[in-house]
């Protein structure tokens, strides 16, 4: 109707204009006579569709946009809205949003279909939901190391799978063994099992720089639990149990717990049993476990008989290795013979290498190699003349 405004005010101006006066053509209407009819700030919208060439295009455009718009989203209104300067206010398209998304269905078209004009989302970040919005008006994708947490909570709220896949495939690319830990704790809280598999891979190939990293000490019990269940972490067992120690110690100020032996042992709990003591050497024991005060005297004396004396005397611990390299260990001679001419007596050395991939020939995985060296030591050489 706003296109034919125009030209109703020139039939009407020119009628006015042409009673009183003898009949001729009527006079072009004044701009001043238009300015009450068409809104100025609504000019430059003005067959905008033709502007777009595709259906994408023209979806995008009504993005976060008041065009058309027949709901509004109010965010910010839980903390850090002041600093923010307060609420913010998202124009949408209820037609747009339903067909992107089941929960926004429901909420518009379903039995128990809401009529408001806004709806509070008080636990949505709202560049997150800009992020969200964005995928669902033009299937782009932006996200970022700062927003890719909250766009894929929110993914996962709205039920838009193929964001979430978007955000999941981000993470795994910035995956390093100091966010790790980070990174595994969300997998766990958001359900993404192939996401939390990676950084369990990252953290038993670089279990040292994992438990190193700021990260860690964040971490919940079970997820401490989960790593700790572990066979294939590649650390030693003291550092590891140094770094659960660090763990305990944060997780006491979480609590606002005095950070006392008892007190550690207690937000330890059923972690402290996945601790493999009996693979230390009496020598790690002693200097840290021994006396730590986080284990009973009855403990380390009988961890100590454990280490010193035959028959060993049971432990209630693990006493499982951890494995981190897994393959066939195979063997070759570096030298096909040993000349006779240098008076050689022993065998030719040998190289030892495992194969950590099955799917390929030993001899073809050089990157496997991890030691080699001559062993058999035994024979005599003599110079023949």
């Amino acid at each position: 109707m706003a296109s034919l405004g125009p030209a109703a005010a020139g039939e009407q101006a020119s009628g006015a204009e042409a009673e009183p006066g003898p009949a001729g053509p009527p006079p072009p209407p004044s701009p001043s006579s238009l300015g009450p009819l068409l809104p100025l700030q609504r000019e430059p919208l003005y067959n905008w569709q033709a502007t777009k060439a595709s259906l994408k295009e023209r979806f995008a455009f009504l993005f976060n946009s008041e065009l058309l718009s027949d709901v509004r989203f109010v965010l910010g209104k839980g903390r850090g809205a002041a600093a923010a300067g307060g609420p913010q206010r998202i124009p949408a398209h209820r037609f747009v949003l339903a067909a992107g998304s089941a929960v926004f269905d429901a909420m518009f078209n379903g039995g128990m279909a809401t009529t408001s004009a806004e709806i509070e989302l008080p636990d949505v970040e709202p560049a997150a939901f800009l992020a969200l919005l964005r995928f669902l008006y033009s299937d782009e994708v932006q996200i970022g190391p700062e927003t890719v947490m909250t766009t894929l909570y929110t993914a996962k709220k709205y039920a838009v799978p193929a964001l979430e896949a978007h955000c999941v495939e981000f993470l795994t690319k910035h995956l390093r063994a100091d966010n790790a830990f980070m990174l595994l704790t969300q997998a766990r809280l958001f359900d993404e099992p192939q996401l939390a598999s990676l950084c369990l891979d990252t953290i038993d190939k670089s279990t040292m720089d994992a438990i190193s990293a700021e990260g860690f000490t964040d971490i919940d019990i079970d997820t401490l639990c989960a790593v700790l269940e572990r066979d294939t972490l590649s650390i030693r067992e003291s550092r590891l149990f140094g770094a659960v120690v660090r763990w305990a110690e944060a997780e006491c100020q979480r609590q606002q717990l005095p950070v006392t032996f008892g007190n550690k042992q207690k937000v330890l709990g059923k972690a402290l049993s996945l601790i493999r003591f009996p693979l230390m050497t009496v020598e790690e024991f002693a200097a840290g476990p021994a006396q730590s005060g986080i284990l009973s005297d009855r403990e380390v004396v009988n961890l100590f008989l454990h280490f010193t004396v035959n028959p060993k005397p049971r432990v209630e611990y693990i006493d499982r290795p951890r494995c981190c390299l897994r393959g066939k260990e195979c063997c070759i001679n570096r030298f096909q013979q040993v000349e006779s001419r240098w008076g050689y007596s022993g065998t030719s050395d040998r190289i030892r290498s495992l194969n950590m991939r099955k799917s390929k020939p030993w001899d073809r995985m050089i990157p496997a190699l991890v030691v080699m060296g001559q062993l058999t030591h035994s024979g005599s050489c003599s110079r023949n003349p």
